[in-house]
C-alpha cells in the first residue's frame, strides 16, 4: 500500500456514505455510489451537462493504466470527488477523479493456484461509511479504509480451493455486505451470503443448490445437486420499499451434458428475490429450466415503476442469455410477459407462466448441434439501462450468431473443468464464420431500445463488432457505451443517432458512468487494460 496524501485523508474523513445516502443515490448524480449506480440498478444519470448537441466537444481529460494485464472488467464508484476502482486480480486504487492522480493503492496476494472461471477479472468495489468492500479470487471478503487504503478485517467465505472464486462488487444493504461466488463450471454449489458490515461476521446464506430435505431439491436427479453449479457473479439490486434484494443466478453444471443432472435443477439460470433482512426466499422465475447452453442468468435485473396494462405496476425488467426480453410484478414474481429480442431457435415459445417449450432436438449431442443465440446469448452480463426521460430500455445484443454445442460423458473431479461438453462457432462455409462479425452475413452486435412493457424494438444502431459494454444513459438524452472493437460512443437515446465516436484501441467491457468534479461533468469507461476519463472542452 502506497502513503496517502495528507490532503486526501483530510478531505476523505468527511467523505461518509451513509445508508441514507445509498437510498437516495439517484439525487446526488454528481456521485456514482454502488456498482450499477443506484438500487435500481437503471444505469441513468440525472446529468445533463453533456447533451447531444455538445457532446461532439468532448476531450480525454486523463488515461489510468492498469498494472495488469488481466481482462479490465471495473466499474468505479465515486464519492465526492475521490474514485476508487478495482484492477484484475485483487487490486484497489483510489483516484482524484478529477485528475487521475492516485492516492493510494491496496494489493490483495493470492495465493499460487486459484480455481476462478474466465479469467481473473474483478468488477468492483462497495462502500458504506468510509469502508470500501472486496470480493477476493481466493474467496474472501475484505474491509479497506477508504482514506488510507489499509485493511480493517478480513473473512473467509468459503474454500477456494473446491473452485470458488468472487469477481463481483459486493452489494450494501442496510449494516450488511451480500456477495455470491463465482466458479460454476469447476462444480461448485452457488450461495449468496450477507455479512455484517462492521465485523465480517456471517449474518445470512442463501444456497442456489438446495440440499436434500430443502425445497427444490428434487429437481435434481441423483447426488448431481453437489456438483450443481449457480454461480452468482454480477450485482443484483434492492427495493427499499419490498425490502427485496434481486440477483439472477448462474447456469447449472456441468453446462453441456444436461443427463447428467436430471430435472429443472433449481435455482439455477433464475431471478431470485430474497428478504434482505434475513436471506428467505420470495420468490423466484427459472427462465432456462434443465438449461443445456450454458446461459447464465446472471444479468443485471432493472427495477421500474411503470404503466403496466393501464396501472402503475412495481416492474421487474430482465433481458435474458436465452434471447427473451422479460417482464414482471417485482412484488409478487408474477410472470407478465416475454418476447424473444434476438433470433433464437431453441424455444417453440413461452407458456402463460413463462416457461420455454423447447424445441425438440436443439440440445448438445456428440454430433454438435446449431442453436441460436449462440453460447454468449443475446446478451450477457454487461449492464443494460433505463431512461425514465425516454422511458425505454437500453441493451447490447449479438443478433443472428449461433454456436454448436456438443456433448460427453465426464465425472466431475474437484479444482478441474466440468463442463462435460463444448462449443464452437458455426462455419457454414470456408470463409463465413457465425462469431466473425466483421462479416455482416454472420451476425452482427447492436445497441437497441425497446419498449419496456411490450419489448418492441424502437431503434438499433448496429456496429462492425459485437459488445460486452454496458450502458449509461443520461438526463439529456445522451447514451454512452462501448464495443469490442476498441469505440467508445455517445449516441442520441431518443434514436439511436451517433453524436461522437473515439476509438481506443482496447475492448470495453465494463460499464460507463457519470459524475461531478467541481461543478464539471465527466464520463469514464475502462476499456483494453486502461480507465479513460472524458470532459467537455474547457
Amino acid at each position: 500500500m502506497r502513503a496517502v496524501s495528507l490532503l486526501f485523508a483530510a478531505c476523505s474523513l468527511y467523505a461518509q456514505v451513509t445508508y441514507d445516502r445509498l437510498l437516495k443515490a439517484a439525487d446526488e448524480p454528481g456521485n456514482w455510489l454502488t456498482y450499477h449506480g443506484q438500487y435500481s440498478s437503471i444505469h441513468h444519470s440525472k446529468l445533463a451537462q453533456i447533451t447531444p448537441a455538445n457532446v461532439k466537444d468532448l476531450e480525454l481529460k486523463w488515461v489510468v493504466q492498469a498494472k495488469s494485464l488481466e481482462k479490465h472488467e471495473t466499474t468505479p464508484i465515486v464519492v465526492d470527488g475521490v474514485m476508487y476502482i478495482t484492477e484484475a486480480p485483487n487490486v484497489v486504487v483510489a483516484l482524484d477523479a478529477a485528475t487521475g492522480r492516485e492516492f493510494w493503492t491496496y494489493e490483495h496476494p493470492l495465493p499460487d493456484v486459484t480455481y476462478p472461471c474466465c479469467g481473473r477479472v474483478n468488477r468492483g468495489l462497495a462502500i458504506l461509511g468510509n469502508t470500501l468492500y472486496l470480493g477476493t479470487h481466493d474467496a474472501k471478503l475484505i474491509a479497506i479504509d477508504a482514506s488510507t487504503g489499509q485493511k480493517r478485517w478480513e473473512t473467509v467465505v468459503t474454500d477456494y480451493k473446491k473452485g470458488y472464486a468472487l469477481a463481483l462488487a459486493p452489494l450494501i444493504v442496510k449494516d450488511k455486505v451480500i456477495v455470491g461466488t463465482a466458479g460454476g463450471e469447476l462444480g461448485i454449489r452457488g450461495f449468496l451470503a450477507a455479512y455484517d458490515a462492521k465485523t465480517g461476521k456471517e449474518v445470512w446464506r442463501f444456497k442456489i443448490i438446495p440440499e436434500p430435505g430443502e425445497k427444490g431439491n428434487e429437481t435434481w436427479g441423483g447426488d448431481s445437486w453437489k456438483y450443481g453449479g449457480g454461480s452468482i457473479w454480477l450485482t443484483g439490486s434492492y427495493d427499499p420499499d419490498t425490502n427485496l434484494t434481486y440477483w439472477g443466478t448462474g447456469n447449472p453444471g456441468p453446462d453441456w451434458n444436461p443427463a447428467k443432472r436430471p430435472g429443472d435443477n433449481l435455482y439455477t439460470d433464475s431471478a431470485i428475490a430474497l428478504d434482505a433482512d434475513t436471506g428467505k426466499l420470495k420468490w423466484h422465475f427459472q427462465f432456462t429450466p434443465h438449461d443445456e447452453w450454458d446461459w447464465d442468468s446472471v444479468q443485471t435485473p432493472v427495477l421500474v415503476d411503470h404503466e403496466y396494462k393501464g396501472k402503475m405496476r412495481k416492474l421487474l425488467l430482465w433481458a435474458n442469455r436465452n434471447g427473451f426480453y422479460y417482464v414482471f410484478d417485482r412484488v409478487t414474481g408474477q410472470f407478465l410477459s416475454g418476447t424473444p429480442f434476438v433470433k433464437q431457435n431453441w424455444a417453440v415459445g413461452l407458456d402463460e407462466m413463462g416457461r420455454p417449450v423447447k424445441a425438440p432436438g436443439r440440445g448438445p449431442s456428440a454430433a454438435g448441434t446449431v442453436t441460436f443465440p449462440g453460447v454468449q446469448g443475446g446478451t450477457n452480463w454487461f449492464a443494460p439501462s433505463y431512461s425514465p426521460v425516454t422511458k425505454l430500455f437500453y441493451l447490447n445484443t449479438w443478433d443472428d450468431y449461433s454456436s454448436i454445442f456438443f456433448a460427453w460423458d465426464q465425472d466431475y473431479e474437484q479444482g478441474k473443468w466440468y463442463a462435460a461438453g463444448g462449443v464452437k462457432a458455426e462455419v457454414q462455409s470456408a470463409s463465413r464464420d457465425r462469431l466473425n462479425r466483421r462479416n455482416p452475413g454472420a451476425g452482427y452486435g447492436a445497441t437497441r431500445a425497446l419498449d419496456p412493457v411490450t419489448g418492441k424494438k424502437i431503434w438499433e444502431f448496429r456496429t462492425a463488432e459485437v459488445s460486452e459494454s454496458g450502458i449509461l444513459t443520461t438526463a439529456s438524452n445522451v447514451l454512452f457505451t462501448g464495443n469490442r472493437e476498441g469505440h467508445f460512443m455517445a449516441l442520441d437515446a431518443t434514436n439511436g443517432k451517433l453524436l461522437w465516436r473515439k476509438y481506443l484501441s482496447g475492448m470495453a467491457a465494463s460499464s460507463p458512468i457519470t459524475f461531478l468534479v467541481n461543478g464539471k461533468q465527466y464520463v469514464t469507461v475502462a476499456i483494453g487494460q486502461a480507465l479513460f476519463c472524458f470532459g467537455l472542452r474547457d
